[in-house]
């Protein structure tokens, strides 16, 4: 603030005995300095005048009283604060409001401290922990339970089985047989070695077989169209002395009807229905 006997340079008014301010090289009095350079509060939307503090950020301008937090209301003069859409926010309220909550304490994770992040949840670094020995996992491998996520030597020790044919522990998924468990990458045809995981097999001897080895080594063959006979999905098959039809196979040798449920004879390798085979000598 000056004051001389000069005039202000926009409004030619005399500044004898007045209040002016010095703008760069010109001198004006406090009306023009505020009409024309003042800067208009973010806050209260008046104009900051020649005898208040101006505080500016990106651009913006807030009297020192309006520079407060948009939540709490609390000054933000000489404090820490955070830009958020828009509003200023101090670093309790932004945590509240914007931060990650730990997924253990439920408390908002600061900004600045480490965070752990794990299928989309977030934790305090001293809050991931193990469940079982509760020492901090931190970046070490983990596998992750509904009951929470422990460290590989305490799942192993907890939960884990081990495999049935590489001896080796089980971490996930995996094929339980005959109450046994194995991965699924071991549970292999014992006859063709093939995968059987996603496949249907049959069991021999407590051993497991693809649908081909087991046809082809122990399924029986269909009297009529010499097929095997899995009785795979619920299929029906008809015995009789030591032949095997499947249900759809078991017709009358000559007019073709189905002889299931139905009396019938044998005449060498061929079956007859009663009337077909009247006149014939016949085998019951």
């Amino acid at each position: 603030m000056a004051t001389t006997q000069c005039k202000c340079q926009y409004c030619m008014s005399p500044l004898l005995g007045k209040k002016s301010v010095v703008k760069g090289d010109t001198l004006c009095c406090v009306a023009c300095y505020e009409r024309i350079f003042a800067n208009y509060c973010e806050g209260c939307k008046e104009p900051i005048d020649s005898d208040s503090k101006d505080l500016c950020y990106k651009g913006r301008h807030w009297h020192g009283g309006c520079f407060k937090c948009a939540k709490c209301n609390q000054s933000l003069v000489e404090k820490p604060f955070v830009a958020k859409d828009e509003r200023l926010l101090c670093t309790e309220c932004y945590s509240n409001e914007c931060s990650s909550k730990c997924s253990h304490c439920k408390k908002p994770i600061m900004p600045g401290s480490r965070k752990m992040e794990f299928k989309g949840n977030y934790w305090h670094e001293t809050c991931f922990v193990c469940e079982h020995c509760r020492q901090p996992i931190g970046t070490k491998p983990l596998i992750s339970k509904e009951s929470g996520n422990y460290c590989v030597p305490c799942f192993e020790k907890e939960f884990s089985h081990y495999c049935n044919f590489c001896k080796k522990v089980i971490t996930s998924g995996g094929v339980t047989f005959h109450g046994q468990p194995w991965h699924r990458e071991c549970f292999l045809c014992s006859g063709c070695r093939k995968e059987l995981y996603n496949e249907e097999f049959m069991s021999r001897d407590d051993y497991p077989f693809c649908l081909d080895c087991y046809n082809h080594l122990f399924a029986k063959k269909c009297a009529a169209c010499n097929k095997p006979i899995t009785g795979l999905r619920g299929a029906k098959f008809i015995c009789f002395q030591d032949r095997q039809w499947h249900s759809e196979c078991f017709n009358c040798g000559r007019c073709s009807v189905s002889l299931v449920g139905e009396g019938f004879l044998t005449q060498n390798k061929d079956i007859f229905c009663r009337k077909c085979s009247s006149g014939m000598d016949t085998d019951l």
